[in-house]
């Protein structure tokens, strides 16, 4: 059993309010629900009660919240997850909102590492996978989709055009080159090609 240490209004929407359980923050609901369960200080209540009613209460209004986070742009899975946290859902109701998204097709970590993949330029492998990971998507959906990336030693050849403008193409420049295609996320092989292409080669590298 858990004791509701205080509940206070939120500063940016005066009709919601926060739940503290324990000394810490638990969740928010709204003020006529905290009215209508009689919920207040000192009050005595298993966590799981609360996640229940803020379930019943809720569950429209995250998920649409939800639905309109999503309108800007995809999300990962972790992203939608860390935004409904951030408004105060508990894990009971966001993981009713994350089975209606996928239910609906609207947030699928496949789909999105797809859609990055395809719209990235300028970074290699390495980079969009790390890329991915820091977005949250899950693992195994970025391997997958990883698996049908292709470095481009073209588009790695404009950027070390462009790293190379108004400077010297001697050994420790192409050198220094060479790392800045590897910093980029692009593997040595592809480094070297484009290096290849521009005219000069690392050949320690």
């Amino acid at each position: 059993m858990a004791e509701i240490t205080s509940i206070e209004p939120q500063a940016k929407n005066k009709q919601r309010c926060n739940v503290y359980v324990d000394g810490r923050f638990y969740c928010g609901i709204k003020l006529e629900v905290a009215v209508k369960y009689r919920l207040k200080a000192g009050m005595q209540i298993e966590r799981s009660r609360l996640d229940e009613i803020q379930l019943e209460t809720e569950k429209s209004e995250a998920l649409d919240r939800a639905m309109t986070h999503l309108s800007a742009t995809m999300k990962t899975e972790k992203q939608m997850d860390d935004f409904l946290a951030s408004k105060g859902y508990t894990p009971t109701v966001r993981e009713y909102v994350a089975e209606r998204l996928k239910y609906y097709g609207l947030v699928d970590d496949n789909a999105y590492c797809r859609a990055y993949i395809g719209s990235v330029h300028g970074k290699g492998k390495r980079a969009v996978e790390l890329d991915l990971i820091k977005r949250g998507a899950r693992r195994e959906a970025v391997e997958q989709a990883l698996e049908e990336f292709e470095e481009d030693d073209g588009e790695a050849a404009v950027i070390l055009e462009k790293y190379m403008r108004g400077k010297t193409a001697d050994r420790q420049t192409l050198g220094k080159a060479f790392r800045y295609l590897m910093s980029k996320g692009y593997s040595a092989d592809t480094a070297r090609s484009a290096l290849a292409k521009y005219g000069g080669a690392d050949e320690d590298n």
